[in-house]
């Protein structure tokens, strides 16, 4: 069975303040970080002094820092638990990500999405990286917090979600209207594609707004956790206006 892992001195500090499935954990002895080993004897989970090639074997070719940790299955919510745990939340907020692969922008999207209050992420299950080790490493402890659903058909989901209230807001650069000109304080679902593909034709003919950030320089295009980060420090401040 494979097993999972996650590296880097930030990443192993949140997991050991706020995870519980944190099962293991592996060092380098030039690792001296008296922090985590202080949280390790606190929370009483078991570690051991390795070589570095020992560690790299776990992790692959990364920067981890001399430190990583086994976990258990990174956990999903199932979309009914999504939708219930916010049900009474007028401005809950998700983000659903479509074909997003790089877990670089995955794990910088959990960031933004736990930095501006949103409610969750939902993924589809094919074109889409999962929580994974280089996701948390990116996200800096934020995957610890944000929920994460993971659902086969993301047609369907948005079509539940609408059957639950939310508006469905589409991020396209192709469209006509300015992401400023919606009134976010309701229900929001909003769909961030990839950077490549966008978002498919499909959820963007089920979606009730299609939106672009208005760019003024010569580069047509942004990463899609920049775009995605800009989206949800719009809808925080037009919620949450001075």
């Amino acid at each position: 069975m494979k097993k999972n892992y996650i590296f880097g001195k930030n990443t192993l500090a949140n997991a050991l303040e706020h995870n519980s499935s944190l099962k293991y954990v592996f060092a380098t002895s030039s690792f001296k970080d008296e922090r985590i080993f202080s949280l390790l004897k606190k929370k009483n989970i078991p570690f051991k002094i390795v070589s570095n090639k020992e560690i790299s074997s776990f992790v692959g070719n990364v920067n981890h820092q001399g430190i990583v940790g086994e976990v258990e299955d990174y956990k999903y919510l199932s979309l009914e638990e999504l939708i219930k745990k916010n049900e009474n939340n007028p401005n809950a907020l998700l983000v659903v990500l479509d074909g997003i692969e790089d877990p670089h922008n995955f794990g910088a999207i959990l960031r933004s999405v736990d930095a501006f209050g949103a409610s969750g992420v939902i993924i589809g299950a094919n074109r889409q990286v999962g929580l994974n080790s280089t996701v948390a490493k990116v996200s800096t402890g934020a995957i610890e917090y944000v929920d994460t659903c993971m659902v086969v058909n993301l047609n369907q989901t948005i079509k539940t979600l609408k059957d639950n209230g939310y508006w469905i807001v589409a991020s396209d650069g192709e469209a006509k209207d300015d992401y400023r000109s919606i009134d976010y304080n309701t229900k929001i679902a909003l769909i961030v594609g990839s950077e490549g593909f966008g978002v498919s034709k499909l959820l963007l003919k089920n979606s009730d707004f299609i939106v672009k950030i208005p760019m003024v320089g010569h580069v047509n295009s942004l990463n899609a956790s920049v775009a995605c980060a800009l989206f949800l420090a719009q809808i925080y401040n037009r919620r949450n206006p001075l």
